[in-house]
């Protein structure tokens, strides 16, 4: 049983038992003067449609914002904090919670990082700064190559791969709605398209992982004609293929029984209340040469879309060879997600997610002056995926070689999520991460989706505003050289120096 209900039944056996106690004790109403302000507060909680705490935990919820009020003297030693006991994220939770409430989210006091120490990313601004106007439309990416029909202009910042499943419905619909509010698109993430995607009308980039849901075999193979029949919806602009994530690269999920209902289980194409494997690989191709053709195969089938894949770099070795294969076939996907080492999942063995996988930074380096190198990257856009959260994060992916950014801890963040750390638990309190439909039923998708579109929306202004800051008049001009990092005390480099550039053509011999 929810809270809230407990908090009814709990409220109608006080006020039962104050009204027959008054029929012997008329003092006793004196009780109710005292209990019942906190009766009204829990109600007024219950009704109201903006705090998913509060609604789901009535009067227990607010001593959560209450400590959130007084954050810079109290919530600081309530948060995670990194071996030198700095507190991780808390300054970007507070920025993320402020845009996309649409409330000032400038800061008193001036920066709140430590210049000096090791590791430490700034950005050279420019006398000549530039004007930007933020009433205008953002600018796109156009994302498809030679060979495809269809070509997709995508926004800067999207919604990253989060699948139906692990989040509940309510959270899949606030994310889509808002993805066509602020005209982004939506990565669907493994689990299928659920009617959920489908309902609010945002852009789709369709994932196909290793279990290939919603267009698998009952043998759990690849389905040509279940994919044909998905891929033609209108409002699937892109297809991704998943290689890897990189919370848990190399590394297959499970959807156990208990979560396995038959609303998912029908979404997924599998049995009900069984559990069911992803692989750690795929079985529609084992080679970089037969990637191509899957990819190729992918795309006379989608009718021209976008197709492109994502992975984690792990063995530097084998991304070479998807270029020579590239270089061979004359297929090229459209697109290639970078995700990092770094990035997030509901649950995954600390081992991989601390120990396997190259971080963002190194991973998108590599991809992008690889690409370059075998002269491909004019045929491809590179998609950077893994704790993007600011404008300044944009920045420094795509002085990297990023053309697009995804995120998904950011938009997590802007439905509600407070880092509960129950995504694994199924007992997410705000109703984000769960299929615990008395907790998901707290997230009131009207409200939070126009939260995703703030969020989005306000970090794109934040990005644009730096890139005018250095004197540059768009995004493609940002370079390796306006990003500078502290490597000791006495030493910095900017990212020139640190990821040398790589002149188009140069691997071919």
């Amino acid at each position: 049983m929810k809270a809230r209900e407990y908090f009814i039944i709990f409220s109608i056996i006080i006020i039962s038992l104050i009204a027959i106690g008054a029929q012997y004790m008329p003092s006793i109403w004196w009780l109710f003067i005292l209990i019942g302000p906190i009766l009204l507060i829990g109600f007024s909680d219950i009704l109201q449609k903006k705090h998913t705490i509060n609604n789901n935990f009535p009067v227990l919820g607010h001593f959560r914002y209450l400590l959130e009020s007084i954050r810079p003297e109290i919530m600081q030693y309530f948060v995670e904090t990194d071996t030198e006991g700095r507190p991780i994220n808390r300054i970007f939770r507070s920025l993320i919670y402020q845009r996309a409430k649409k409330v000032n989210d400038t800061t008193p006091f001036g920066t709140q990082m430590d210049v000096y120490r090791n590791g430490y990313e700034w950005m050279n601004h420019s006398m000549y700064a530039k004007h930007t106007d933020l009433t205008k439309e953002h600018p796109r990416t156009i994302i498809g190559g030679t060979d495809c029909t269809q070509p997709y202009e995508a926004s800067l910042l999207n919604i990253s791969a989060m699948s139906f499943g692990s989040l509940s419905k309510n959270a899949i619909m606030a994310l889509n709605r808002g993805a066509k509010i602020g005209k982004m698109y939506h990565n669907t993430g493994e689990g299928a398209i659920s009617p959920y995607h489908q309902s609010e009308g945002g852009d789709l980039t369709w994932q196909i992982g290793t279990g290939y849901f919603g267009c698998r075999t009952p043998e759990g193979n690849f389905d040509a004609q279940k994919f044909k029949e998905k891929a033609a919806l209108d409002q699937v602009k892109m297809i991704e293929i998943k290689i890897s994530q990189g919370a848990k690269p190399g590394h297959g999920g499970i959807l156990p029984a208990a979560k396995n209902t038959p609303e998912i289980a029908n979404i997924r194409g599998v049995e009900t209340h069984t559990d069911v494997h992803s692989p750690p690989a795929h079985s529609a191709f084992n080679s970089a040469t037969s990637l191509m053709r899957f990819i190729k195969e992918l795309r006379e089938l989608s009718d021209g879309k976008p197709i492109g894949f994502k992975l984690c770099i792990g063995r530097t070795s084998e991304f070479e060879e998807l270029c020579d294969a590239m270089l061979s076939t004359g297929i090229k996907p459209d697109f290639i997600t970078i995700d990092g080492g770094e990035g997030g999942t509901g649950a995954a063995p600390i081992e991989f997610s601390n120990s396997l996988g190259m971080p963002l930074r190194d991973g998108l380096v590599f991809a992008h002056d690889t690409l370059v190198g075998y002269d491909l990257k004019k045929n491809i856009k590179i998609i950077a995926s893994g704790k993007i959260l600011t404008g300044f994060h944009m920045v420094r992916a795509f002085a990297l070689g990023a053309d697009v950014c995804n995120s998904a801890r950011g938009m997590m963040m802007s439905i509600g999520c407070i880092q509960a750390l129950q995504c694994n638990n199924n007992t997410c309190p705000v109703g984000v991460a769960t299929q615990n439909k008395s907790l998901m039923k707290g997230l009131n998708i009207d409200d939070k989706s126009q939260r995703v579109a703030n969020f989005h929306h306000g970090t794109i202004n934040s990005f644009l505003e730096l890139v005018a800051a250095a004197g540059l008049s768009h995004p493609d001009e940002i370079k390796r050289t306006h990003i500078n990092r502290r490597i000791n005390m006495n030493t910095v480099k900017n990212y020139e120096d640190l990821y040398p550039l790589v002149k188009a053509g140069s691997l071919l011999s």
